[in-house]
């Protein structure tokens, strides 16, 4: 018994394999502004201990950051966490990324193309092409799901009235680091990723965007159809430099 409730006897490997401690990271990483042990206790309907125990260990493994801010009124300071903004470099992956884009092509328009052509060819290892059609809404939410899959956190708004449009934010880019360096290949090869998933899913024709790093931890992707009102001006898809 560990004498504290909702807390677990054991602590597994991986830090953040169990679902509380997940929720409190997607909690963590949505926010804009740090949160404390109560305000985490209240979205998560966890007790107030069993939060203080899962924070510890993402403390302790190094994906959150605990600070004390001082109170407006007498009493200790409060503690409220943050998600890390650096990770370390699993593996020596991005050193390998990094060399890999900087020589993709010898201009960035060249490796920009290439990156998004990849992308596309991607695209046809991940979806399955269909012989039904999906429709923009259907289109819009596999996306979401596959970016899910690949850990982008993302989070799908609704349509915008009169177009249609479909932003998805991403807030957990697991290539953010190479991509802050490289935008021309990393954010062209997950536009050329949401070309061909359209592709891939017959869907109607569509724009796409994607605008990076609108916050550190955030990067916006917008699905237009082309069929929206002629009322409302047409997103074109981007050439330039855009979001992961």
């Amino acid at each position: 018994m560990t004498g504290r409730p909702g807390a677990p006897d054991e602590t597994p490997s991986d830090p953040a394999a169990s679902k509380p401690r997940r929720r409190l990271l997607k909690l963590l990483r949505r926010s804009d502004a740090p949160l404390d042990v109560y305000q985490l206790a209240a979205e998560t309907g966890l007790h107030i201990t069993t939060v203080r125990f899962h924070l510890d260990l993402l403390a302790r493994a190094g994906q959150i950051t605990a600070q004390k801010t001082p109170r407006a009124t007498p009493g200790r300071p409060r503690t409220v966490y943050t998600i890390r903004t650096e990770e370390a470099p699993p593996d020596g992956y991005r050193p390998l990324a990094a060399l890999l884009a900087a020589n993709l092509g010898p201009t960035p328009r060249a490796r920009r193309r290439r990156a998004e052509k990849a992308g596309r060819d991607w695209a046809t290892s991940l979806i399955p092409s269909t012989e039904q059609a999906a429709t923009p809404d259907e289109a819009a939410h596999r996306i979401a799901e596959l970016f899910a899959e690949m850990s982008f956190d993302p989070e799908l708004a609704d349509p915008a009235p009169g177009t249609g449009e479909r932003q998805i934010r991403l807030r957990a880019c697991p290539y953010r680091d190479v991509a802050r360096d490289h935008p021309d290949v990393v954010c062209a090869i997950h536009l050329g990723l949401l070309h061909g998933v359209l592709a891939q899913l017959g869907a109607p024709p569509t724009s796409v965007r994607l605008v990076p790093f609108v916050k550190p931890h955030l990067c916006l992707a917008y699905l237009t159809p082309d069929h929206a009102g002629t009322d409302v001006p047409r997103q074109t898809p981007s050439t330039s430099p855009t979001g992961a």
